[in-house]
């Protein structure tokens, strides 16, 4: 499954250009512009599942970094703050990853 399977391929593309520039990251504005915000639950766990890169359960810091090319090949790398930030806003029970439903919450409440 990719990311156009759930997602418009228009809309991931205005997202992923609208911070490519560092440090200009926002989780929230990202995942209303990619239109993940008005998706059913199941697609957010279908997004999730893509970011998952090592089908863990969790979206781990490592995996945070790279949200951006996981819905596009040329989105950049998160800066250290930006995943931390992502991390922070994800992390509900502070663990150090995000897991389904900690990724559902995060998108649903942008």
């Amino acid at each position: 499954m990719s990311m156009t399977d759930v997602l418009a391929a228009a809309d991931i593309s205005k997202a992923v250009g609208a911070f490519a520039a560092p440090d200009s990251f926002s989780h929230k504005k990202f995942f209303e512009m990619v239109g993940l915000k008005a998706k059913s639950k199941d697609d957010m766990k279908k997004v999730f599942q893509i970011l998952d890169q090592d089908a863990s359960g969790f979206i781990e810091e490592e995996e945070l970094c790279l949200i951006l090319k996981g819905f596009a090949a040329n989105g950049r790398t998160l800066s250290a703050k930006e995943t931390k930030d992502l991390l922070n806003a994800g992390d509900k029970d502070g663990d150090g990853k995000i897991g389904v439903e900690e990724f559902v919450a995060m998108v649903a409440e942008c």
